[in-house]
């Protein structure tokens, strides 16, 4: 059995993404504490692979490949979660595309699609379980971000950071607003964590590793596993006075001035 504090027995969390990376890495941490866990994802395949390892565990789950873009398809995948178990515990809202473009070539269309998905996809996400956690009077958000949210990366992220900047004041402004009524909304923000789009980033230009590196002391990207602990806090009665918070996943990126040297590569140099 788990620590008691982090003890998720009879707790229902949503977890966005949950086909792969961080998204499947926290279904399964929280199934592995004991939550019962409903897994939205597009790809519906891999979504049902994440689903056979949860109910191995002896946990219930229900896999739905809605569109998180899609206000009305929440809307039904929540009524879907009423049905199924009658409550919701913790959000894990993680799924969401972006795009890369140079600012001065931007279609206003895209930029509209990524707001849609990071922004407007994730508000109605915590919209759909906060309604839900506010009649119980109690239940947790955990909203991804990026760290893109606070630092520029260049490199075509106009629209992906705009939506992240948003992410993380939405987070604010409903933690304000709910957490007196027993909700917690809290944001993590990640630095760069190994996923198949970043990898084949890598792959055509080499160079982007070693300049990623070159940001994180800690000396490693992330991986999709470096999202558990956090989320199993988050969705526990440990993280109850924890509420509105921005949590850098960064490997100390953004502790470092953009000038400094990280450790790792003094190490190297001796």
């Amino acid at each position: 059995m788990p620590n008691h504090m982090f003890d998720l027995t009879e707790k229902v969390a949503v977890v966005s993404g949950a086909a792969q990376g961080m998204g499947q890495a926290t279904a399964l941490a929280l199934a592995e504490f004991g939550a019962d866990v409903v897994l939205v994802d597009r790809n519906h395949a891999g979504a049902e692979s994440t689903a056979e390892q949860i109910r191995a565990l002896g946990r219930r789950t229900l896999v739905r490949a809605t569109d998180v873009s899609d206000p009305a398809a929440i809307a039904t995948l929540f009524d879907d979660v009423d049905q199924e178990f009658g409550r919701v515990d913790f959000l894990g809202n993680i799924a969401g595309d972006g795009i890369l473009c140079q600012p001065e070539h931007l279609p206003i269309a895209d930029l509209h699609r990524v707001l849609q998905n990071l922004v407007v996809g994730r508000f109605a996400m915590c919209q759909q379980a906060g309604r839900r956690m506010l009649a119980q009077r109690r239940g947790s958000i955990m909203n991804i971000g990026s760290l893109a949210s606070s630092t520029a990366l260049g490199r075509g992220h106009i629209a992906y950071s705009m939506a992240m900047g948003a992410v993380v004041q939405m987070t604010r402004e409903l933690s304000t607003e709910w957490s007196c009524r027993g909700v917690r909304v809290n944001c993590v923000t990640p630095a760069q964590v190994l996923n198949p789009g970043l990898i084949a980033r890598m792959d055509i230009d080499p160079t982007l590793e070693r300049r990623f590196l070159g940001g994180i002391p800690a000396g490693r990207m992330g991986v999709p596993s470096d999202i558990q602990g956090l989320a199993v806090l988050l969705a526990s009665d440990a993280s109850e006075w924890i509420t509105g918070a921005i949590i850098p996943m960064d490997g100390g990126n953004m502790a470092m001035n953009a000038g400094g040297t990280p450790g790792h590569e003094l190490v190297r140099a001796e």
